[in-house]
């Protein structure tokens, strides 16, 4: 089935339904792909109708945003290119970090000149700093997009709060706010639901999840009582692969031998459908057959059967304010007598 679009938030960017995720593009970081294997993943997912590319200025120690320049070239405007700024480039540098307009914008020239691009099309706040004023960010950004260096800007693992406090200053100031927010979301992390997902929803902001098969927990490789490698990739995701997030994964491999598909495109194909209007999940991969098999989620219909058994084993507690506003006895309390009768 050919790619479909989205459009990227309260935003008239497009963007292709899945975007590539270019974190193993480079072998820097002792795992991850050559330049010939990412170059074949780059054109597999180009040719499936991709255009939408997300890397950073640490991924592979700055040769992700290499590849992708290069590979994206012979027609730029095409893709939609992501990148991001905030975690630490050196370590011996007390400036070299966080979201503070120094940082911003030596990370947006460094990046770009890495890229070999004139503009960025998608500039990610990559995670959140505690310590850098939330108008002092929001205006530099706003200042790199005038600049015509970056044309959209996302932000990245950070608190609901704390986006949409950003957001509705820059509404308020007539800054460039964000257009989309990337976080981790699966089966096996569904935490978002209690504050990330609602805010952006409210605030119209795309969604897009990264690590949408569980760092491979949800694979289908792994089962209850696997244990662990102690090689390096593996390591880095130990905390995953909890007896919980096994069961699930157990139940995803289980709807793929009913469907007769990969457990990959079933956790993918159930992160894709989440909330009032999907998500664009950010897909990576060591290899172009591993890639092939995940954009074969774009065809995959779950039963609502389905969806339901995965619903009922990945299920988390909403805690509080959630679970307490949800009582039924709080039904009378909040509407009155007449409450019921409301349509809404």
């Amino acid at each position: 089935m050919p790619m479909k679009y989205r459009v990227l938030g309260r935003s008239g960017l497009k963007v292709s339904e899945i975007c590539l995720g270019t974190m193993t593009f480079g072998e820097d970081w002792g795992f991850g792909a050559s330049k010939d294997e990412s170059r074949k993943q780059f054109d597999l997912f180009a040719e499936a109708g991709g255009n939408f590319i997300d890397t950073a200025n640490v991924y592979t120690k700055g040769t992700s945003e290499r590849f992708v320049g290069e590979f994206v070239k012979g027609d730029r405007d095409r893709f939609v290119v992501a990148t991001k700024y905030s975690i630490a480039t050196r370590f011996d540098d007390i400036n070299a970090w966080g979201n503070s307009r120094k940082n911003l914008v030596q990370s947006v020239d460094a990046s770009l000149q890495r890229l070999g691009l004139d503009r960025i099309d998608l500039y990610w706040v990559h995670v959140a700093d505690e310590l850098t004023p939330v108008e002092e960010m929001m205006r530099a950004l706003d200042d790199v997009v005038r600049a015509g260096k970056v044309v959209y800007v996302g932000v990245s693992d950070t608190p609901a709060w704390q986006v949409a406090r950003a957001n509705t200053l820059a509404e308020f100031r007539g800054w460039s706010r964000f257009a989309g927010l990337q976080i981790e979301y699966s089966l096996i992390e569904r935490t978002p639901e209690r504050e990330l997902l609602p805010m952006a929803e409210a605030m119209g902001l795309a969604v897009t999840p990264w690590g949408p098969i569980g760092g491979g927990v949800l694979s289908g490789k792994y089962s209850v009582g696997w244990e662990t490698p102690d090689s390096k990739r593996v390591a880095a995701n130990r905390h995953r692969f909890s007896d919980r997030n096994l069961k699930i994964a157990g139940e995803v491999s289980a709807v793929a031998r009913e469907l007769g598909r990969s457990s990959a495109q079933v956790a993918i194909a159930w992160t894709m459908g989440r909330g009032k209007h999907g998500t664009i999940p950010i897909v990576g991969a060591r290899t172009a057959p591993q890639l092939a098999d995940s954009l074969g989620a774009t065809d995959l219909q779950l039963t609502a059967e389905m969806l339901a058994r995965l619903d009922a084993i990945s299920k988390i507690d909403m805690g509080f304010p959630h679970e307490f506003l949800g009582r039924p006895s709080m039904a009378r309390t909040l509407r009155g007598d007449l409450g019921e009768r409301l349509i809404p």
